[in-house]
């Protein structure tokens, strides 16, 4: 073999290359762990490269040579950062590996600084301040897209001295680590724990779905018997329907201590730590704490109208959710054999609220299991988008996956045309985070040629799984899962803006919550639920009674649940309101931030804090209110579709014309009220959740 056939031979980096695939999809199978340093480094010199070339342009600083050249054009010479940033990331959090943990750790400091370089880089922002103080005439987009530019610039540090900037530099190079090594953490704990049973009697209660999965993961493991983890289906069933409560509570405390034993995987001085880190950037940048900077950005705007928002949802809802607790402590006194064992605790609720919801509904989660098999949802939440929207799913397993258990879709819109590709992950596997959420490999926009550059969507969740005798088969719960992150998609997939940067669910953290929360209301819909619940075995359609217990019990514990997300959001706030230094002890710290949201008894030796993705890792600092704020939209929003018809494509048409296609080319209000013609009151949630009777 001679010299130049040798080099032929030679594999390349497929991150430097055109992808040559459908869509330009991501050639998953053709990426290597050593691809991802050496794309990172190269990059950051593309990146660098960049950079010096805008600000040594001789000519005079403009919007179109300083601002959208990079944002415009992400196709670029330079956008390897942004292609393999993308890719990595995502797959930190769906199918991760300790080689994987290892090379996170190692190149997460030198991407902060790297950002930080940009950030901080003098010359780069007087030129953006330059254009921000005199430009040409621009769209409403391109002026969102400058002010949003300057603004993200002054906020990470751009308006400072060199000293303090130096300190932002160290501060948030720190932060970042820190949040990386929380979710590394929080994996190991949850992945490390798992209840094996050897006993068949300690199975009492205990649907047949779960004894299923619970065999099929011990086989999976090598074990006899049957092994229960902390993902959440095989968590979730094992504390509502286990007779064994000494079980559930070994089961409830290694759920709510993971992260708080003297081992590695420790988080309470991660988050102490975080919280200061946070602080301190804040005041650094100008702001009293780490809330006012956040929510300088939100549709919230002041930490005080955040707790408005709390405060009178605890004072609507809170006597509601003490009469729930009190109605399910009455049962488990009574049903307790040792009445001392009889004081309702946290690992008895679930158990507890299931037996009332039997009670009084005649429903169950077990009863619904067999009319929602995966391929029929999957279908019913696909048929929905064609209903409203008159979009179409085709399956394609042509396209590149990470994993053999994600499914590859190319979405077409109404006429036929290419919208998106949307990949779904469904089942949980010992690389994954926990919970669901929706992301993108590609983002949208429109490039300097007017092409219409289409996103690429993904869901991740983690499903019940099937077993060796019967499909997936999920939960009225996983259902309304399924549906909020495919609303989540749907921003995505609608996504019809110019930038990349303001397309899809780029925007207000409080605002982005809508689209998904919106399409959970259809999980009690009649309407919706006849084109798909149909039996996995007999194929006959959900029956009607069932229908109508499922509606009648929409709102039960609506006000314990409403509750539990306002205790969030004020544990959130605690945090990330304080002034000085913190020094508290997080358990008990945690105890009394929420205390007047709670209606259970506390324990003092479990955490939520440490678990807390949402707003240790996530984005959700001083953000976590946003799920209440959005439900308050998405109740009015779906009132509408509620008086006109839950399918009307008119209604559906502007709400994908107003916000699902708009991402954040406008303020959140501005956008909603072009929907709705008006501004949303709370009314529509307190009449939603039976707070408030509806007149006749």
């Amino acid at each position: 073999m001679n010299e130049r056939e040798q080099e032929t031979t030679v594999r390349k980096n497929p991150f430097f290359e055109p992808y040559n695939t459908l869509h330009d999809v991501v050639p998953f199978d053709k990426i290597r762990l050593e691809d991802y340093e050496e794309a990172f480094m190269e990059g950051i010199r593309r990146d660098n490269e960049q950079i010096e070339k805008t600000i040594n342009d001789p000519d005079k600083p403009t919007f179109d040579n300083t601002i959208i050249n990079k944002d415009e054009d992400p196709d670029g010479y330079y956008d390897l950062l942004s292609r393999v940033s993308t890719v990595f990331f995502n797959l930190l959090s769906a199918e991760t590996n300790d080689e994987m943990d290892a090379l996170a750790q190692k190149l997460q400091p030198i991407l902060t600084q790297h950002a930080n370089d940009m950030r901080l880089n003098k010359r780069l922002f007087e030129r953006i301040k330059a254009v921000h103080l005199h430009h040409r005439r621009l769209t409403p987009e391109e002026k969102r897209l400058l002010d949003d530019t300057y603004e993200g610039f002054a906020r990470s540090g751009a308006l400072l001295s060199d000293e303090d900037k130096e300190k932002l530099r160290k501060l948030s190079e720190e932060a970042s680590m820190l949040s990386l090594q929380f979710s590394q953490n929080l994996l190991k704990e949850e992945k490390a724990y798992s209840l094996h049973i050897t006993d068949e009697h300690d199975l009492d209660g205990l649907p047949e779905t779960a004894r299923e999965a619970a065999a099929m993961t011990a086989k999976e493991q090598g074990k006899e018997g049957w092994v229960f983890t902390l993902d959440h289906p095989s968590y979730g069933p094992f504390m509502t329907y286990a007779n064994n409560r000494e079980l559930r509570k070994q089961m409830y405390m290694a759920k709510n201590t993971v992260c708080i034993k003297d081992n590695t995987e420790n988080n309470l001085d991660i988050c102490k730590r975080l919280i200061n880190l946070r602080r301190e950037i804040a005041q650094l940048l100008g702001s009293k704490t780490y809330a006012d900077h956040v929510l300088k950005h939100r549709m919230a705007s002041k930490t005080r109208n955040v707790y408005n928002l709390l405060d009178s949802l605890i004072k609507a809802y809170k006597p509601t959710a003490k009469k729930e607790v009190e109605e399910i402590a009455k049962m488990a006194l009574k049903d307790a054999k040792d009445k001392k064992a009889g004081n309702l605790q946290p690992w008895d609720f679930s158990y507890y609220s299931h037996k009332l919801q039997l009670k009084k509904y005649n429903l169950d989660a077990e009863m619904l299991r067999p009319y929602f098999e995966l391929s029929k949802v999957i279908g019913g939440v696909f048929g929905l988008a064609t209903k409203l929207y008159g979009i179409t799913f085709k399956e394609n397993k042509e396209i590149p996956v990470y994993h053999p258990d994600v499914k590859a879709y190319e979405v077409f819109d109404e006429d036929g045309s290419y919208l998106a590709v949307l990949y779904a992950d469904f089942h949980p596997r010992k690389g994954k985070q926990g919970g669901a959420w929706m992301t993108e490999y590609q983002g949208q926009w429109i490039d300097r040629k007017g092409v219409n550059v289409r996103p690429h969507v993904s869901l991740v969740m983690n499903f019940s799984k099937p077993t060796e005798e019967k499909p997936a088969l999920l939960t009225l719960g996983e259902v309304e899962t399924f549906l909020h992150e495919f609303g989540h998609a749907l921003h995505g997939i609608f996504a019809n803006t110019r930038f990349s940067s303001l397309s899809g669910t780029n925007v207000y953290w409080d605002f982005v919550e809508l689209p998904s929360q919106f399409m959970e209301n259809y999980a009690v819909e009649k309407e919706f639920l006849r084109t798909f619940a149909f039996h996995y075995e007999t194929g006959e359609p959900i029956p009607d009674d069932l229908i109508k217990r499922i509606v009648k019990s929409r709102n039960f514990m609506a006000a314990y649940g409403c509750m539990r997300q306002v205790s969030f959001g004020l544990l959130d706030m605690a945090y990330y309101t304080k002034k000085d230094e913190f020094t508290d002890d997080i358990i008990p710290f945690e105890k009394k931030a929420w205390a007047k949201a709670m209606v259970l008894p506390q324990l003092t030796d479990t955490c939520m804090t440490v678990q807390f993705s949402h707003i240790m890792a996530g984005g959700y600092a001083a953000g976590y209110y946003s799920y209440k704020w959005a439900e308050v939209l998405d109740a009015d929003a779906f009132s509408v579709f509620k008086k006109n018809g839950i399918f009307d494509r008119k209604t559906a048409q502007r709400f994908r014309d107003c916000i699902l296609s708009k991402g954040g080319t406008e303020h959140p209000m501005t956008l909603y009220k072009n929907f709705r013609g008006s501004e949303p009151t709370i009314d529509a949630l307190l009449k939603r959740n039976g707070i408030k009777k509806v007149k006749d």
